[in-house]
């Protein structure tokens, strides 16, 4: 008998993976988690039913998320990292010596235990020493905090559920609050393609937009998650992506990625006619 995991992507489209086996379903305080094998994608995990990352295309997202906001800000020190439950951003963050702590707020703790179990592919590094793991509400964790970060990644769910508070103007608000002078924020910006998630995006933008004095939207494109484009925001009181993009500086550091690059960083700011129109009313003016 065929086994198979399902997505609706929408009302009228589903992603279908054949699945071996089930590795691991509970119902945590918060969410059913789940982990799968399948042939094409490895390891996959879910939350409440939602595709959270495959062991085939997990780099897309976590390169894409952390390294750019790195390639543009000179001396990221203190980091914090929202969500990121299954270690994948802290990965790829713990790559760079110079950076001297992160802060990772999950509010879910069975989340990293079953990635440490089940997928040590993301979770490789949430022991090293300069990471301070929180289990707690991020809303709650940023709102004490001000002038701390030179960088917040906000690798959050999707806007409902757990990560629905990570979408608020309060909690953008107090992310600007949290960083410094010249930090970044970075967030996962769902996808533009289809309606409600496009949605999504528009609201997360304009709350953004409110609250950042340069906001700029960038894209990848991972299999796996809805009509594939996927887009991240990026946020500063200081720095453009493009403008401050130190490229030799950053490519000296000698990083290999499987998806990342400078020259794909520029490209990534070069969004479609369509997701321009879907934002121009929030952009923020060069």
């Amino acid at each position: 008998m065929d086994l198979w995991f399902s997505e609706a992507h929408s009302p009228d489209v589903k992603l279908s993976i054949r699945v071996d086996k089930q590795l691991y379903s509970a119902q945590s305080q918060f969410q059913r988690i789940d982990v799968f094998h399948s042939q094409e994608f490895g390891r996959f995990l879910t939350l409440d039913g939602y595709m959270m990352l495959t062991e085939k295309d997990e780099f897309i997202y976590h390169e894409m998320i952390t390294h750019p906001a790195l390639a543009v800000h000179p001396h990221v020190r203190d980091v914090l990292v929202i969500g990121a439950g299954d270690g994948g951003v802290i990965r790829e963050l713990c790559r760079y010596p110079d950076i001297a702590h992160i802060d990772m707020v999950e509010i879910d703790p069975m989340v990293v235990e079953v990635c440490r179990e089940y997928l040590p592919q993301t979770a490789c590094t949430l022991d090293d020493p300069r990471v301070s793991i929180y289990y707690e509400d991020g809303l709650k964790f940023i709102r004490r905090k001000v002038d701390c970060y030179d960088l917040i990644i906000v690798d959050s769910t999707d806007p409902f559920g757990p990560g629905e508070g990570l979408f608020t103007r309060e909690f953008y608000g107090n992310c600007s609050k949290a960083l410094r002078a010249d930090g970044i924020m970075v967030n996962q910006h769902e996808s533009p393609f289809y309606a409600e998630d496009a949605l999504a995006c528009q609201r997360a933008h304009k709350r953004i937009v409110e609250s950042f004095p340069i906001a700029k939207v960038y894209q990848a494109h991972i299999p796996t998650y809805p009509s594939g484009h996927w887009l991240f925001g990026f946020a500063s009181k200081t720095y453009h992506p493009l403008r401050d993009l130190r490229e030799e500086e950053w490519n000296a550091r000698g990083l290999t990625c499987r998806y990342y690059t400078t020259t794909l960083h520029k490209g990534a700011f070069y969004i479609p006619a369509y997701v321009e129109e879907l934002l121009k009313h929030v952009e923020a003016a060069d």
